[in-house]
């Protein structure tokens, strides 16, 4: 319709709209913040996926790639200005390179950026998909220290006919064994995950299959969403919870994970952790836990602390 008006002269796709290659302006590069203790680096944007509660894919388009060489050279600015530590991000971020010459996977991509600097102290990664952890990706998980012990998986349910509705790629056992796998290599490596609570059709067992699976990892990092249907989602044809269920729901797994996490702070006592100072007097151990650091820590830096107690969810 809108090319069959007289004053449109041609159409654009979004996606050709996102290939810098296709724009007729040189790249010009967004300043980098100085001082910052952390750098994100999006290697990835768009999904192509299908996960029924999921508005994404049709705001953002499928799933683009930066090369290997645009990531280096945003990390090389980062680092310029004296980020001890890297975080690489995408909306599915373990898709990255599915799109590129070659489909590389995200382990080369981790490995590149490790090789080409290695002055580089900590790297972590965003919420990862488990059933794309290639194998260098979890070799790198396992053995490479300038890796952080730490992952984050997109999880979102604990009970496997509500994976399936959701359209989901995993079960629970693939999770489960996952984790098994990485703690095995890593004993220390820390779990986060992703879950949603009153997910449509979600029965009194398939919640009690989600709150369970916070103790079976562990669950020690939660970002707990209340279920709330997108509109043209699948999810939001289907039948929904009552929303006061819903918030109580999201209300019990936030509880599981604040005692899943409390005890494992508790655990953390008495041992030594390398913690990257922030601005406010704390800073996030290797593990990401939170620590609480001595008056006048510069931030940036990288310092060893032995925590005695716990406060307020902080090692002190």
């Amino acid at each position: 319709q809108l090319a069959a008006m007289p004053e449109v002269d041609g159409l654009v796709p979004n996606a050709d709209k996102l290939d810098a290659r296709a724009w007729n302006v040189p790249d010009r590069p967004q300043p980098v913040p100085s001082g910052h203790t952390r750098a994100f680096v999006a290697v990835q944007n768009g999904c192509d996926h299908a996960c029924t509660f999921c508005v994404i894919p049709q705001g953002r388009g499928a799933s683009r790639s930066l090369t290997v060489a645009q990531v280096l050279r945003e990390v090389e600015r980062h680092l310029a200005q004296g980020a001890p530590e890297l975080v690489l991000t995408g909306v599915d971020v373990t898709s990255w390179g599915h799109d590129l010459p070659g489909s590389p996977r995200l382990g080369e991509l981790v490995r590149a950026v490790l090789d080409a600097f290695p002055q580089l102290p900590r790297l972590r990664m965003s919420s990862l998909d488990g059933v794309e952890i290639d194998p260098l990706l979890f070799d790198l998980f396992a053995s490479e220290p300038r890796v952080m012990p730490h992952v984050h998986l997109s999880l979102q349910h604990g009970a496997d006919l509500i994976l399936k509705r959701m359209k989901r790629r995993h079960l629970r056992h693939d999770a489960v064994a996952l984790v098994q796998r990485l703690h095995a290599a890593r004993p220390d490596l820390a779990v986060g995950a992703d879950l949603i609570a009153g997910f449509p059709t979600e029965g009194e067992a398939h919640h009690a299959d989600n709150c369970s699976i916070i103790a079976d990892l562990p669950v020690v990092h939660g970002h707990v969403f209340p279920y709330s249907p997108r509109p043209g989602t699948p999810a939001a044809r289907m039948p929904q919870l009552d929303k006061a269920l819903v918030r109580q729901r999201a209300a019990d797994l936030r509880a599981i994970v604040a005692r899943t996490r409390a005890a494992w702070l508790d655990s953390l006592v008495g041992s030594p952790q390398r913690v990257l100072t922030e601005r406010d007097g704390t800073g996030y151990a290797e593990n990401f836990a939170r620590v609480a650091l001595p008056q006048g820590t510069r931030p940036g830096t990288i310092v060893s602390v032995t925590p005695t107690r716990v406060e307020e969810g902080l090692l002190l």
